[in-house]
């Protein structure tokens, strides 16, 4: 189990500091005074002092409250009128107890109430430091945790956009074939992508879009994907998976690779009367995982990788951007194409696995 944060309960934290400080003062002054052979009345004395300090620093406090939000022009005048004040009062006090119970009837004047005041102020910018470092180190952690989940909210609605690109257009196209199949009378398989589909579109609506998956189960879902895409394209689409095991459990964005198969479909399998071989692979390195697309299309000439960013109005960008979003400069993509045929697409990312939340 672990103990709260000190400053978790800020009134708590003061109550605590305040109480603790001038019990401090209380004993130091009175250890002070036995060690100099005072009178007990010294005691009366110190804890009229304590007393006296504990409420001033009570009313500072709630002054200092107001002039902390202020500019800081009217927070640094406030501040040293409102010590310049307490001191005084606070001073008048000591001096007036002192005549009372150390030396009866003796009335400090001069260079004596002086240095009561000078003490006292001494005391009271101390305090006065004190209470403006603790305050001012809370706001700063106060605005640190409120950018950081601006932060944090700003990147996941970017994550979220870039992941909601992805689906519109392959949606668009298995209707369309869907269509086709119905104008063709051909209900069977027409059903049958339509269930694909709805497993399809209920996988992606169950996970959140700044989700992560695992590795197996982006493979099986880009098999569902490759399931309804087949049967457009039937023995002319051959998809090949290879994914070790110990990178099965790794963790990435959900739906990142879908823009790869896409594609991969568009600008290999479509062009070709014999389609084309699509090979997936997944491998762990160490601390890292690879992630490789590869298939066995015409090949690129120096227009393919445009034409295949446009392919469903984000493609490589989409990926790029969703992999900066998620891991900054901590990844690598990369992208190679050979005039004699075939593209292929590197990713490798920090190897990352779902742990368990610590009991609380």
């Amino acid at each position: 189990m672990r103990g709260r944060p000190f400053f978790e309960d800020k009134n708590r934290a003061f109550w605590t500091l305040q109480t603790v400080g001038w019990s401090g003062y209380f004993v130091l002054r009175t250890l002070t005074g036995l060690a100099n052979a005072m009178e007990w009345s010294y005691m009366l004395h110190t804890l009229l002092l304590t007393a006296t300090g504990y409420s001033i620093t009570l009313l500072m406090a709630a002054a200092f409250r107001r002039l902390i939000r202020m500019r800081e022009i009217f927070t640094w005048a406030g501040s040293i009128l409102i010590v310049v004040v307490a001191a005084a009062a606070f001073s008048a006090i000591e001096t007036w107890s002192y005549a009372t119970f150390i030396q009866p009837g003796s009335r400090p004047e001069g260079v004596r109430f002086l240095g009561a005041i000078i003490l006292t102020v001494t005391l009271l910018i101390a305090w006065s430091a004190l209470y403006y470092s603790i305050n001012f180190y809370l706001l700063l952690e106060e605005q640190t945790d409120r950018l950081l989940r601006l932060e944090s909210t700003a990147s996941n609605a970017q994550l979220a956009m870039l992941r909601y690109q992805l689906n519109p257009h392959f949606l668009f196209n298995t209707l369309n074939s869907i269509s086709t199949l119905v104008l063709l009378k051909q209900t069977d398989r027409a059903n049958a992508m339509l269930s694909r589909l709805s497993s399809f579109l209920r996988y992606t609506l169950v996970n959140e879009s700044i989700a992560r998956v695992t590795v197996a189960q982006e493979i099986e879902t880009l098999k569902l994907y490759l399931e309804i895409e087949k049967m457009r394209f039937e023995e002319r689409l051959r998809p090949h998976f290879q994914v070790d095991p110990d990178a099965e459990g790794a963790l990435l964005p959900s739906l990142l690779l879908q823009p790869l198969i896409e594609n991969a479909i568009k600008y290999a399998v479509t062009p070709q009367e014999e389609g084309a071989d699509i090979a997936i692979q997944a491998r762990r390195q160490g601390d890292r995982v690879a992630i490789t697309v590869v298939d066995t299309g015409p090949g690129a000439d120096a227009a393919y990788q445009t034409r295949a960013e446009q392919s469903t109005g984000v493609g490589l960008a989409n990926i790029r951007d969703r992999l900066a979003q998620a891991y900054g400069d901590n990844h690598r993509f990369e992208t190679q194409s050979d005039i004699t045929g075939g593209f292929r697409v590197f990713i490798e990312i920090p190897y990352q696995i779902e742990t368990a939340e610590e009991p609380k």
